[in-house]
């Protein structure tokens, strides 16, 4: 497993981050002023766009691992990477959904519940978003601190 960050072309990974982030304008907004990182393991796996907010407070604006390799360890090896490369960081942040499985992903991976954007996902969005079967509204932020 090699992690990888990306010098070139970063809508080169688009389709990758349209799983976690299906609106390509939602994408662009944060896409070239964040860092991003692929996971290759026999082919790119899993990939992360990562953004300096301030002085130590990162956030993760994207996190993307191929349906097929769920629960192979991939998102957490991105997020573990993070840490280790950013010695910096004394805060990371990252927003998602309402639903329970990205919710205990983030928990298992040692995040806690920071705040909620009320109405996010209608308010931003140009169509009702779902995530297994539940429609998205508020983001809910998360936070880990080291």
């Amino acid at each position: 497993m090699n992690i990888k960050k990306v010098l070139g072309d970063k809508k080169e990974y688009i389709g990758l981050l349209l799983l976690a982030d299906e609106q390509e304008d939602m994408i662009d907004k944060y896409l070239e002023r964040g860092e991003m990182f692929v996971l290759d393991d026999n082919g790119i796996k899993a990939e992360c766009v990562i953004t300096k907010e301030s002085d130590g407070i990162y956030e993760l604006k994207n996190i993307a691992v191929l349906p097929e390799c769920h629960r192979k360890g991939y998102g957490k090896s991105l997020i573990e990477f993070l840490f280790t490369n950013y010695s910096e960081c004394k805060v990371l942040y990252v927003g998602t959904g309402d639903c329970p499985s990205a919710l205990s992903f983030y928990k298992s991976c040692g995040f806690t519940e920071s705040h909620r954007v009320k109405n996010f996902f209608v308010d931003n969005y140009d169509h009702p978003m779902f995530e297994d079967g539940i429609q998205l509204v508020d983001m809910v932020y998360l936070k880990k601190e080291l």
